[in-house]
């Protein structure tokens, strides 16, 4: 037989090596075998296990706690050299499980539970006999049980037979351990002694245990185990003897079983005797119990009948206690005074009542009581009550609020006068509104229809009031603000680059615009809240958090949008709730303000006819304002600046078409030269509208650059239409001062920026189009032979075109002699031909240098085709054209 892998010292020391360079220290390896690693698939897919080494270490704890294992796994180098593959810890092996599909038997697998991927394979470890086999796994057994104290499952092998082998091969591996080795050959035998005796104390002590017995048993005769006859038939001898002595025991005992037999029957019929004593008593207690029943019945049915009136009593006291009406509540509902001071009593009243009729609903009161008479005869009282009180109320608080404003309305001193610019102050009025809160809340909740009434009540007479407030702050302010009495006129007139009153300042028109909105927005903002708040509306917040430059800061009297009331009826506010609250709201807000916006309207009108343009800084002022209502429920206040913005914008419009239409009637002349009116004005009117702009106005401005702008270039065209000969003139000269005018804007301005390219393309097709006109005036014979010969090159051979009729040689030095014998006078008339049409003397330099390079540009296309055509022709040179040209 093959030594084993396990018994050679060169193996232990090279994996002991191997351990101390993977840096592990203090570890001892206390077995080590070579083994074949595989997976199962892979020797299916025809590949190769691969050699390995599995070394169990032990490394000694410094803290005197337990020792701690290891399974190393060593692999082989390109050296041939053991080098650390795995680790595993020993306290983590959970099953030892030999492969079954292995007939061999010598290839198992090791599970630990703390393997990252579960769902991977483990490793198959194949052994080279059962005996490295087993040696490996009572090995690695031992090792649990002694250093760990628990030892894993053990699925495939019979651990019996596992112990048996163990016990056989403990002094065969004794005797093949080579004696040269000395200790370390001593410390392996002692160590797989220990395994086997551990094994066996473990997995085999139920065996020894019934072996102890029978020997035990065994001890008590004095025989060896080789006498098995003899001791068979001393059995034998001892079951006769013990049988015959039971038999003569039977007999010795027939007397005592004959009187024990009659002491049976006659206990028998004493029993009898008492089981007929105890059905007659059994009887009589039956018919006693029946009888205690219905006594305790009876019994029973008077307690319960005595606690039941005893709750009745009680139930009916507190009946009539919450039907009763105390007196002071009672005088108080039908007939008591509405006086401030006695409102206390009223809502205690109020509170009262809307307790005592809740009291006598299905949800506060037992079913049962609802259909009784007195129940309903006093809820119909409570009703009566009830619609006593809330007319009563309503009447008084209808006469309160008409009194009071009345009282405001014949007091002057409340409104503007002349010299005296008066805000409105309504901190008295919500003091004494707010005094009659709490029983408005009380209203409600006893009769929310009541409400409806009361609202228009309100709405009505504070109407009149706040109108009148408005109509007299606005007449006042239009007063006291100095404006130009003669309005501005932009874009009108025959004389000056200037609109008449131009020069006039009218900021006061939209500072007066911005003061009316600065004290009313406001001011219907509070109204709305105010109002929302004390007639009860079921709404959130109306004036939106942090909305800037609105409303103005409140302290002491101003603060009263917060009633410091509460609600009685204790409902959120759910959103079904709200939207339909929103929507009652909104329309008696329409009713408390309408008719306010006329005198705004007035104010807007007032600034338009004193300056137009104004109009974009109201539209900017509206939009600021505008912006910060943003709240649902001030539903009128947003409206009321939707509205100002469009009458502020259709005022705007109106003067931009009225401009539009003074531009157009410019068109009507017989006769128009130089640069028009409307084209220097429009720059005045641009600089003055873009002081203006507010907030976000911008649309509104270039809406109307677009408008207006294009109604002066429709109106340009139609007017050089009007003159064919002068047309590009007056093109050229208007498209530049437009581009002169507006040059600085035009780079601030997009909308300008646009125009202004639009304007800079039509100026230089223009210019392109006279210049174009006097060089063929002027030139005509030189450039149209020129022409004829370009169009011939598409048709005919170039070495052709001089036999042509009318382009010979002949014909040529013809046109040259008339066109080019007297070239300075051509360039001078020329010349003074362009000075002579325009009217605009700074024009004339860049257009006579536009009209030299063009006039340049023609001649080198001559000579180039004379050269190409006609050969060495004696002409002026492209050189000698610049010099004649550069004297002019």
């Amino acid at each position: 037989m093959a030594k084993s892998s396990a018994d050679d010292p060169e193996l232990r020391r090279a994996c002991a090596a191997a351990v101390a360079a993977s840096g592990a220290r203090g570890e001892e390896v206390a077995f080590s075998i070579r083994v074949a690693k595989g997976r199962g698939i892979f020797e299916k897919l025809g590949r190769l296990a691969k050699p390995r080494v599995l070394a169990l270490t032990v490394k000694q704890s410094s803290r005197g706690d337990a020792n701690k294992a290891f399974l190393r796994v060593l692999k082989y180098s390109s050296g041939a050299v053991l080098e650390p593959a795995k680790l595993y810890k020993l306290k983590h092996l959970t099953k030892v499980e030999v492969i079954s599909n292995d007939p061999s038997g010598c290839t198992f697998v090791l599970g630990f539970d703390n393997l990252r991927s579960q769902s991977v394979a483990p490793p198959q470890w194949t052994m080279r006999n059962i005996d490295d086999r087993n040696r490996l796994l009572f090995c690695i057994l031992n090792m649990c049980k002694e250093k760990l104290s628990y030892l894993p499952k053990v699925v495939g092998i019979d651990i019996v037979e596992l112990a048996l082998w163990a016990k056989e091969n403990t002094l065969t591996l004794d005797n093949q351990v080579n004696t040269q080795d000395g200790q370390e050959a001593s410390v392996v035998t002692q160590t797989e002694r220990k395994v086997t005796v551990t094994v066996e104390n473990d997995l085999v002590s139920q065996a020894k245990e019934e072996e102890e017995d029978m020997e035990a048993l065994l001890d008590t005769y004095v025989m060896g185990i080789g006498e098995a006859d003899a001791f068979s038939e001393r059995l034998k001898q001892e079951l006769v003897a013990l049988e015959a002595a039971n038999v003569y025991q039977l007999l010795e005992s027939e007397p005592i079983i004959e009187e024990v037999l009659q002491g049976l029957e006659a206990a028998s019929a004493t029993v009898d005797d008492m089981d007929e004593w105890l059905r007659i008593f059994n009887l009589k207690l039956r018919h006693m119990r029946e009888d205690i029943a219905s006594i305790e019945s009876r019994n029973n049915g008077l307690e319960m009948q005595s606690v039941n009136n005893k709750g009745l009593m009680e139930e009916l006291d507190k009946l009539l206690e919450r039907l009763r009406i105390p007196q002071e509540f009672a005088a108080s509902l039908t007939g008591g005074s509405f006086e401030e001071s006695r409102m206390l009593k009223n809502v205690e009243a109020c509170e009262w009542l809307t307790g005592a009729i809740r009291s006598l609903e299905v949800p506060n009161l037992d079913p049962c009581y609802v259909n009784m008479r007195a129940v309903r005869e006093k809820r119909a009282e409570l009703e009566k009550l009830k619609t006593t009180f809330v007319r009563r109320a309503s009447e008084f608080l209808r006469n309160y609020f008409s009194s009071l404003v009345d009282f405001m309305i014949s007091d002057k001193s409340y409104f503007s006068q002349r010299g005296q610019l008066k805000r409105p102050d309504h901190a008295d009025l919500r003091y004494k509104c707010r005094t009659y809160a709490r029983l408005l809340q009380h209203l409600k909740s006893l009769d929310k229809s009541c409400l409806g009434p009361l609202r228009k009540a309100y709405c009505n007479s504070l109407n009149l009031l706040l109108r009148r407030e408005a109509r007299e702050f606005a007449n006042e302010l239009r007063a006291s603000t100095k404006a130009p009495k003669n309005p501005a006129v932009w874009l009108e007139g025959s004389s000056g680059s200037g609109p008449n009153g131009s020069s006039a300042d009218t900021s006061t028109v939209s500072d007066a615009y911005s003061k009316m909105l600065t004290i009313f927005i406001p001011l219907l903002v509070d109204e709305s809240s105010f109002f929302a708040h004390f007639m009860c509306f079921e709404v959130p917040a109306l004036v939106p958090a942090g909305a800037p430059n609105i409303s103005k800061s409140k302290s002491g009297d101003d603060a009263d949008d917060d009633l410091g009331i509460l609600d009685p009826d204790g409902d959120d506010l759910k959103p079904d709730n709200t939207s339909a609250e929103l929507g009652t709201l909104n329309g008696a807000l329409q009713e408390l303000l309408d008719g306010i916006q006329e005198d705004f309207y007035a104010v807007v009108d007032w600034a338009y006819k004193i300056d137009p343009l104004r109009c974009i800084s109201m539209h900017g002022i509206t939009e600021r304002y505008l912006s910060g209502q943003k709240a649902d429920a001030a539903g009128f206040v947003r409206k009321l600046l939707d509205d100002l913005e469009s009458r502020i914008s259709a005022q705007f419009s109106r003067f931009i078409d009225e401009a539009c239409h003074q531009i157009e009637r410019n068109e009507r002349n017989v006769r128009q030269t130089g640069i028009l009116a409307y084209i220097p004005r429009f720059a005045v009117l641009a600089s003055r509208m873009e002081q203006y702009i507010q907030g976000q106005s911008r649309d509104l401005i270039d809406k109307a650059y677009t408008k207006l702008v294009s109604t002066m270039f429709a109106t340009l065209d139609k007017i050089a239409q009007s003159d064919p000969k002068t047309a590009d003139i007056v093109l050229i000269e208007n498209y530049a001062a437009f581009q002169n005018s507006l040059y600085d804007l035009a780079n601030v301005v997009p909308t300008l920026a646009k125009f202004y390219h639009q304007a800079s393309e039509s100026y230089e097709l223009a210019c392109t189009r006279h210049i174009s006109s006097l060089i063929y005036l002027q030139f005509e014979r030189l450039f149209q032979f020129n022409r004829k010969v370009e169009e011939l090159t598409y048709t005919i051979a170039a070495e052709e075109i001089p036999f042509q009729l009318g382009l010979s040689k002949t014909d040529l030095r013809r046109v040259l002699k008339s066109s080019l014998s007297g070239i300075d006078k051509s360039i001078g008339a020329m010349y003074r031909r362009l000075q002579k049409t325009l009217t605009s003397d700074e024009l004339f330099p860049s257009l006579w240098d536009k009209c030299k390079k063009e006039f340049l540009d023609k001649y080198e296309s001559f000579v180039q085709m004379v050269t190409r055509i006609y050969g060495n022709e004696s002409l002026i040179s492209v050189a000698e054209m610049k010099e004649i040209l550069a004297g002019f």
